[in-house]
């Protein structure tokens, strides 16, 4: 794999690289010299079980990550959540210095496969792919950062600059209430100048300067409990034939707004009906001679501003409010992550990212389509700093049996997160 990664390094056009200064052109060396030991400290990371509710393997894993950063010159803290909460913590590594713009990295310790999982350890596919839990999302995202920081700390880059790095321990199932998970993070996010976010890429020449926010609804229906023969008459359409039209108006009436997009997950409705709200999950029964009297829905809501949140709410309230004959509705909200909205800042900063790019002979990078990418915790701090987001590693499957990272792109992402933090910092 060494000979294959470094071959691939020469192919980069000669003539871009008289675009990179001399110590760009170190950074980019030093990287590719250093992927012998970057993928170890992948393959450390991924072989460590740190599923979300894994408080021991989220732990295990920021303590590997600490270690690297207390080389590289970063105080490292610990923040601990309430036993309450049932997470981990966070990982938070620090600079202060008065050099360039103040930058925000972020990552996160944990992945969605928990201990009692199939275990995928790190495992080489061929000379251009690994498999391996969490390996794209997002720990090869994570070593991404600490190999970009190693190579510009030997080469004494990072000498002034005032960067924090912050890995949350609960991205992928982030604890309730969110001012207590999110903060710590929230608090030291405002203190800097710019966010940039280590999940997944989706290729060399993507970026998100966008995510949408998401949110939940909570649906209930009432009806009166009659006589199927009385359907439609006196006994009025019962709770699911509501519901139906609810959910069903939603559709019509939103589903063209670009950037929204509203699910129904669960949708429930008989004579009998017990619903568990925070398993999500209830028992019901019911008869095909006996109108419905209570349906029960719960869905998701995805957003790219609170502007857009906001109306389709407004929306939904109305489309609610206008019950058929013997029945009638309420909806809730509650809110989850935010939207990271596209703004000119964030645009700026993708055009900075892609100048470095094709100063590598790595083409142009383009912002991506928004509506592409869920919610991450880049979301809670957007609001306050210009932010960009999947600058991590490659790959496929995430969430999912199998996933995987491309390792050839992966030395080219170090090297070109490595130069775009030493120009922001210079």
């Amino acid at each position: 794999m060494k000979k294959s990664l470094f071959a691939l390094c020469l192919l980069l056009n000669f003539c871009a690289y008289a675009q990179l200064s001399s110590q760009e052109q170190q950074l980019i060396t030093l990287i590719q010299q250093q992927m012998p030991q970057t993928i170890d400290l992948l393959k450390a990371s991924v072989n460590i079980n740190s599923g979300t509710f894994h408080i021991k393997g989220v732990k295990a894993v920021g303590e590997l990550y600490a270690k690297e950063l207390r080389a590289l010159g970063f105080t490292v803290e610990w923040i601990a959540m309430p036993d309450s909460l049932k997470r981990a913590g966070h990982l938070v590594a620090y600079r202060k210095g008065k050099k360039g713009k103040k930058l925000f990295l972020i990552g996160h310790l944990d992945t969605v496969f928990e201990p009692d999982m199939p275990a995928n350890p790190f495992t080489m596919l061929n000379d251009s792919t690994a498999t391996g839990q969490g390996v794209n999302d997002m720990k090869g995202g994570d070593v991404l950062i600490i190999a970009a920081l190693k190579a510009m700390h030997q080469l004494r880059m990072l000498d002034e600059t005032n960067i924090t790095v912050y890995m949350t321990g609960d991205e992928e199932n982030a604890a309730h209430p969110r001012e207590i998970s999110r903060g710590d993070f929230i608090a030291r996010a405002k203190e800097h100048d710019i966010a940039l976010a280590f999940e997944t890429a989706t290729n060399l020449n993507t970026v998100a300067t966008a995510r949408r926010g998401a949110s939940g609804w909570h649906l209930e229906v009432e009806g009166r409990q009659a006589h199927s023969s009385g359907v439609f008459g006196t006994a009025g359409y019962g709770a699911i034939y509501e519901a139906a039209r609810i959910v069903n108006s939603f559709r019509e009436t939103l589903s063209k707004e670009q950037y929204l997009t509203f699910n129904p997950g669960l949708f429930m409705g008989g004579s009998e009906l017990n619903y568990q709200e925070t398993a999500q999950s209830g028992t019901v029964s019911g008869k095909t001679n006996i109108i419905s009297p209570k349906t029960v829905v719960i869905g998701d809501l995805r957003f790219i501003s609170e502007t857009q949140k906001e109306n389709a709410r407004n929306t939904m309230r109305q489309i609610v409010g206008q019950s058929l004959p013997g029945t009638k509705a309420s909806i809730q909200f509650s809110d989850g992550i935010p939207a990271m909205s596209p703004t000119e800042g964030n645009a700026k900063l993708a055009v900075q990212l892609s100048a470095v790019s094709e100063a590598m002979g790595l083409g142009k990078v383009n912002p991506g389509n928004p509506g592409s990418r869920g919610a991450g915790d880049i979301s809670y701090v957007a609001q306050y700093v210009d932010c960009l987001d999947g600058l991590g590693a490659s790959g496929r499957g995430a969430h999912a049996p199998g996933e995987t990272i491309n390792l050839k792109e992966y030395p080219l992402l170090i090297q070109r997160t490595a130069v775009f933090l030493y120009r922001l910092t210079r």
